[in-house]
């Protein structure tokens, strides 16, 4: 008899923004370019079955699905610091974390619910799963387990959404920006302010902006055509990209979000503006994806730099107001997991329980044999046939017992593990 196929386990190592600061992030940090090559390389570890990798300015972690979980947190670990550029994974291990089980599918809802985002409630983070997810995907990385715990986390994301109030209040990076630049003036309307990056998150960005009253908008991007087309809609000034340094000089306050992989904007550069502007200050926020703006511009006099750890302290100001719907979300996060996790044991017992039926099927099939060949030789063949249904009678009413129980087991993942092994042990499920 074959061995049973060996059960994969789901399991997450990563880092975010609560467990590693921006410059450590950005060290592991994956382009979206880079993504297939870095999935190839991930599957290539003994260990790990299926893989998708999340990759944000908050978060880079690796879901997979693995053979052995010690293995696998090892060769993930590692996967990590061939990134940052180390020998060795302990150089990132203070900031690193790791999931297994329950815990992992429970994180990765969480995850796409936003419960674990800096601004909790955002809706960004669903749209960047999937994004990725899909990128697995297509390097074909994915299989089984990942394709339903991906799409049953998107689904959680939805019910969070629509059956809580998470989302209300200021609920983006970009929003909670703007909260910041508040803070920083006393008014917007005489305020002239330079966007670097046209994207999603520069168009929200631009809105929650107009909405509180800025009235002189720039807007600077790679690809000219984005920025002309986001400053039509918004009633701003598009600014080509290699031009844009010079228009610095101009603006108050200066937010980055684009998708660069380089710094754009060094300490160089806004010393020499500082100069043209009679060292009036300037207020940079950056909330790309890979930081904007160089850190040393922070060293400067009257200059203020801001980066997306530096919204942690308005973010949760911001969600104190939501923290009962944050509950209630979590409530049906674990609703979710526990659904999850007995999918996931079903996808053993059926292997065992189709194991169980061949191993007394063959024990019934070699007692009729030796039966029909000594003293029932003489039967007829509708005798014989009686007696085949009959002993495959007899066999389903012995299974029935231990089938159901397995089938509609309801208690802890342990126990229903318990039963499994116990099957495998007595019967020999597992033999040669």
């Amino acid at each position: 008899m074959n061995k049973l196929a060996v059960q994969k386990e789901i399991v997450i190592v990563g880092l975010n923004h609560r467990s590693a600061p921006i410059e450590v992030r950005e060290s592991v940090a994956i382009e979206h370019s880079y993504l297939r090559d870095a999935l190839t390389r991930l599957q290539n570890y003994p260990s790990i079955e299926e893989s998708v990798i999340l990759s944000t300015c908050n978060r880079v972690e690796v879901v997979a699905a693995a053979s052995e979980s010690r293995s696998a947190f090892s060769d993930i670990s590692g996967f990590l610091a061939e990134q940052k550029g180390q020998r060795h994974a302990a150089a990132l291990d203070e900031h690193v974390y790791s999931y297994q089980g329950a815990d992992a599918v429970r994180h990765l809802f969480r995850v796409a619910a936003s419960l674990d985002s800096m601004v909790v409630g955002e809706p960004q983070i669903l749209g960047q799963l999937k994004a990725h997810y899909d990128a697995a995907h297509q390097a074909g990385s994915v299989g089984t387990i990942l394709h339903r715990l991906f799409h049953r986390s998107f689904s959680v994301a939805k019910r969070v959404r629509s059956e809580t109030g998470i989302g209300s209040g200021a609920v983006s990076v970009s929003s909670v920006a703007v909260d910041l630049a508040k803070r920083i003036f006393d008014r917007f309307d005489d305020k002239t302010v330079m966007l670097i990056g046209a994207g999603k998150m520069g168009d929200l960005m631009a809105r929650h902006l107009q909405s509180h009253g800025v009235r002189s908008l720039m807007v600077t991007n790679r690809t000219f055509e984005r920025a002309v087309e986001l400053a039509e809609r918004i009633h701003g000034s598009p600014i080509r990209f290699e031009d844009f340094p010079q228009y610095l000089k101009m603006a108050d306050l200066v937010i980055g979000c684009a998708g660069a992989p380089d710094v754009l904007v060094d300490a160089h550069l806004v010393e020499k503006v500082l100069r043209e502007r009679k060292q009036k200050a300037m207020f940079f926020i950056d909330i790309g994806d890979r930081r904007n703006f160089d850190a040393k511009i922070n060293d400067l006099d009257n200059v203020y730099l801001y980066n997306i750890d530096d919204l942690k302290s308005v973010a949760e100001e911001n969600l104190q107001g939501r923290s009962h719907e944050a509950s209630k979300a979590e409530g049906i996060v674990q609703d979710e997991v526990e659904s999850f996790i007995r999918w996931v044991g079903s996808l053993e017992q059926v292997p065992t329980i189709t194991a169980l039926r061949q191993r007394f099927d063959e024990i019934r099939r070699r007692e009729i044999e030796k039966s029909l060949g000594g003293s029932l030789k003489d039967l007829s063949e509708p005798q014989r046939a009686a007696l085949e249904d009959m002993t495959s009678a007899m066999i389903n009413k012995m299974l029935h017992g231990p089938i159901s129980q397995l089938k509609n087991n309801h208690g802890s993942d342990d126990e229903a593990t318990l039963y499994i092994a116990a099957l495998k042990k007595l019967f020999d499920l597992e033999g040669k």
